[in-house]
């Protein structure tokens, strides 16, 4: 009886299953987390178009009494705007909803584990964030903007931070909270904030009212990101910033359900 000879090495056909590395994971799901955030319309609306409407009817139209460098104070404000439009009121949402439609139960049946879920929709906000300034800030050179010594690295690791803040508080709402009750809070907190933050712009406010505002999120990234955009430090305001994310990233990790 003749011995068959294989034409090929011994394992080639062999199956070896293995995990992806943790690289190519995070990787797949910030790719695709991108690509929801930059097809979602309310989310444009979000993060692209309000804030550039802003940015452009606040500096060019005699909207209160801002001085001669109008442009300058009205950039810091508008990426805040932006910062918290995509980071937290976007986040909370998208998750919110993720979650009602069985999306995150499903990633949750995958080998992708739940920091990898987490890590990879604040790898995508990041990056839509770092979009935004950049256009932003074009659109307020070609405004007359000019940020002062050092102020664009400065505004750049605010900008990080705000982000990482609020990117925590909106997994902490979207994660815990039924989708409907998600999208009426997470609507009333981006006015809430937004009004609280527009103090910034306004020289008469009582310095206990300033006080205030200044130890909630938005208002703390609006003040910080001033102080940075013209070279300086707002230690306040970033230690402010830090306390809130630590302490709503702690509670996501503890309370986040992808169910």
């Amino acid at each position: 009886m003749t011995e068959t000879v294989s034409r090929f090495q011994p394992g080639t056909f062999t199956p070896d299953p293995r995990p992806a590395s943790r690289a190519a994971m995070l990787t797949a799901q910030t790719t695709l987390e991108l690509k929801l955030l930059l097809r979602n319309g309310e989310q444009l609306l979000l993060t692209m178009f309000i804030p550039i409407t802003l940015l452009i009817g606040l500096t060019l139209l005699p909207f209160g009494d801002l001085g001669a460098d109008r442009v300058n104070r009205v950039v810091p404000m508008v990426m805040m705007t932006a910062v918290m439009s995509t980071a937290f009121t976007g986040q909370a949402i998208a998750v919110g909803f993720d979650r009602r439609y069985g999306a995150l139960k499903r990633l949750g049946a995958t080998p992708l584990p739940r920091w990898g879920v987490i890590a990879g929709k604040c790898a995508a906000v990041l990056i839509v964030v770092v979009l935004q300034a950049v256009l932003l800030g074009a659109i307020g050179m070609a405004l007359g903007w000019r940020p002062g010594v050092g102020g664009l690295a400065l505004g750049a690791l605010v900008i990080a931070l705000g982000t990482a803040t609020f990117a925590a508080m909106g997994l902490l709402l979207g994660g815990t909270l039924k989708a409907e009750i998600v999208l009426a809070l997470a609507n009333i907190l981006w006015f809430v904030m937004l009004g609280i933050a527009s103090l910034v712009l306004v020289d008469t406010v009582p310095d206990a009212l300033t006080v205030i505002a200044r130890l909630v999120p938005s208002g703390a990234l609006a003040y910080a990101l001033e102080a940075a955009l013209t070279g300086a430090i707002d230690w306040f305001g970033v230690a402010v910033l830090a306390a809130w994310g630590v302490l709503c990233g702690w509670l996501a990790t503890r309370l986040f359900r992808f169910s």
